[in-house]
């Protein structure tokens, strides 16, 4: 396989915003330094603060660095060219309340240079991908959080950008709002299309992303692929047996810090790998049938917190 092509690039990214009387604060970014493949989801973490939506930001060509620099697909940001191949959405989307969707993707369209006949396709294409026909012709003013997010997704997707970057996109949204959206994002990776996205949701993040990075203090803490990150800490091993003779079940058990009996079989709960092993050995050594040996991996949300909380105490 050949070397994959970088969609979006930042180098030594520096921010740090004024406080009062010009006086500088604490960076908000501090080198940042990334590289987003294309044909990948990214998930982008990081607590309140971090700075991921002013990286964000400075991807879209909405704000200036203090220093460092940006490419998307090779073109310099801010610039023309890179703005044309970008999609934005962001946290709070902003429309203009007594336009309907209809006409605000009309709208859209006509700042992406579309004819009459592209934005009428862009309207047939996004109101059925984000389900807007059955609100077409409400006015926006009226919407709910949730409805905002799924027309300001649509806006985000107007023109079929190469490159769609995303600051919260399941925020407001109920669980099958959620649930679109995430098959959305799968689907234009399926297309050839970038995803970069922040979210707090670390459950989306973890079903989704092909890579995540995590962002502390203005720097990329830790990046990889979503199964090389979560496959080193095992949290819990289950082990369910069926047959076991009674001495023998409170023999493994006395190794597990749980146990549950159930009229067919026995459920063994352990916190470490090497005693599930040894229980599943004299499982099978006695005769009976090992049903079940599950390690229960560190979800995103575990990793996530464990690792801010090693940053914050200096470990």
């Amino acid at each position: 396989m050949g070397a994959k092509t970088i969609a979006i690039e930042t180098c030594e990214l520096h921010k740090v915003y004024r406080k009062h009387l010009g006086r500088k604060g604490k960076p908000t970014l501090a080198g940042l330094n990334l590289q987003i493949f294309e044909n990948e989801i990214y998930g982008f973490l990081g607590k309140n603060g971090a700075g991921k939506t002013t990286t964000i930001k400075m991807l879209c060509g909405l704000m200036k660095p203090d220093s460092g620099s940006a490419r998307i697909l090779g073109q310099k940001v801010p610039s023309r060219d890179a703005r044309k191949l970008v999609g934005y959405l962001p946290e709070n989307p902003y429309f203009y309340e007594y336009l309907t969707p209809k006409e605000t993707l009309t709208f859209y369209g006509r700042l992406r240079g579309l004819s009459a006949k592209e934005r009428a396709r862009e309207w047939d294409r996004l109101s059925l991908d984000l389900d807007l026909r059955d609100i077409a012709d409400q006015r926006v003013r009226g919407f709910s959080k949730g409805m905002r997010q799924r027309l300001g997704f649509a806006v985000a997707l107007v023109g079929n950008p190469p490159i769609v970057i995303l600051d919260e996109p399941m925020s407001g949204l109920d669980p099958m709002g959620r649930r679109r959206i995430r098959d959305l994002i799968v689907r234009l990776r399926d297309e050839k299309k970038t995803v970069f996205f922040s979210s707090h949701v670390l459950s989306d993040v973890e079903l989704i992303s092909d890579r995540v990075g995590m962002l502390v203090n203005g720097r990329l803490h830790r990046q990889g692929v979503m199964d090389d990150l979560l496959a080193t800490r095992v949290q819990l091993v289950e082990v369910v047996a069926r047959g076991l003779e009674p001495h023998v079940a409170q023999e493994i058990a006395r190794t597990a810090f749980r146990t549950r009996h159930s009229e067919e079989s026995d459920h063994f709960s352990f916190s470490d790998m090497d005693q599930a092993n040894a229980a599943a050995a004299e499982v099978l050594a006695h005769g009976a049938r090992l049903i079940e040996f599950s390690p229960v991996r560190e979800s995103l949300e575990d990793y996530f917190v464990r690792e801010q909380v090693q940053v914050e105490v200096g470990v």
